[in-house]
């Protein structure tokens, strides 16, 4: 599919720049050999459009018999999905889901009232060396789909809208954006793509979102005359046309945004919803561990251990 020429504006120019209303500089943790860089949650901004978490995994090199294992742990109240540059990571989860995530897919989970899942590099991808380098997001559901039921659903990369010319290469993951529509239902209005640039091409913002951010995974791009490296994240202001120019060595983006919610939502470990009493309410079921007749069950195949809730 080609690019739409016409939807490239010229890139801002002087007070253009105030179009950027926060940049987001992520916080680093080493998880023993393995960083993660958090982007949202961040102090001045929770949420942009439905995306209230953001994360950096890697790039890492797992030597052999190395690799993750995020053993069995609970969401409410939100969607999650991983997106891999490189590497493979097993999901399973408690409606019986066993997915391999690789690169360019989509796996969509729809924690709803409660779901579980587990996340490991296992099998024979630990047998051998092999990488780890993606990004990983979870949506916050509007208020009237807290409570729906879990679920998961797989795109594989071929199904995914690919926009391609002058220069970028841009596959769309979620959503709406640019013309195109991604294949995964979605609760709400949003957009979520990756973009590879070439050194000096441009690609505009999507003009039909109310909210709309932009983080910088390799290289840097320039937008009102400020240059933004890797790692950065900027939330731009609603409804101004905008483009971003990639520098020298290229560029690669995760774009994200669309309607924002209802209000703020509270966060507490795994758990993310409208109200404290709903938090309170998932803290209880977790922690009764009622894997036959309770709120949460444990994915079929991952049984044997799970994280116990922090103990605030």
């Amino acid at each position: 599919m080609s690019w739409n020429p016409t939807l490239d504006p010229d890139c801002p120019k002087g007070d253009a720049v105030n179009a950027i209303e926060t940049v987001i500089v992520p916080r680093a943790r080493d998880l023993g050999g393995f960083e993660v860089r958090r982007a949202l949650p961040a102090p001045k901004r929770q949420m942009v459009g439905p995306f209230i978490f953001f994360d950096q995994m890697g790039p890492a090199e797992f030597v052999t018999s190395k690799g993750i294992d995020v053993r069995p742990h609970p969401h409410i109240g939100l969607a999650t999905v991983t997106y891999l540059y490189k590497g493979k990571i097993h999901h399973r989860d408690s409606l019986g889901t066993d997915q391999w995530i690789e690169p360019g897919a989509v796996n969509w989970m729809v924690a709803g009232h409660g779901i579980t899942h587990s996340e490991r590099t296992d099998g024979e991808i630990r047998d051998r060396p092999h990488d780890l380098f993606g990004i990983q997001t979870w949506v916050a559901l509007p208020k009237d789909a807290e409570d729906d039921p879990a679920d998961f659903e797989h795109a594989p990369k071929d199904t995914l809208p690919f926009l391609q010319g002058e220069g970028k290469e841009v596959r769309l993951i979620l959503g709406d954006a640019w013309g195109e529509r991604a294949p995964v239902k979605t609760a709400s209005e949003m957009f979520y793509a990756d973009a590879i640039l070439e050194a000096g091409a441009s690609i505009p913002l999507p003009d039909n979102h109310e909210d709309r951010g932009v983080y910088v995974v390799q290289g840097e791009v320039s937008v009102g005359g400020e240059v933004f490296g890797a790692g950065k994240m900027m939330v731009f202001r609603p409804g101004d046309t905008l483009s971003l120019k990639a520098g020298a060595q290229g560029a690669r983006l995760m774009m994200l945004g669309g309607a924002t919610l209802e209000g703020s939502r509270h966060i507490w470990w795994n758990f993310v919803a409208s109200s404290k009493e709903r938090i309170e309410a998932a803290k209880e079921a977790w922690r009764a561990g009622d894997w036959a007749h309770g709120r949460f069950r444990l994915p079929p195949g991952d049984e044997d251990e799970f994280i116990p809730a922090p103990a605030n």
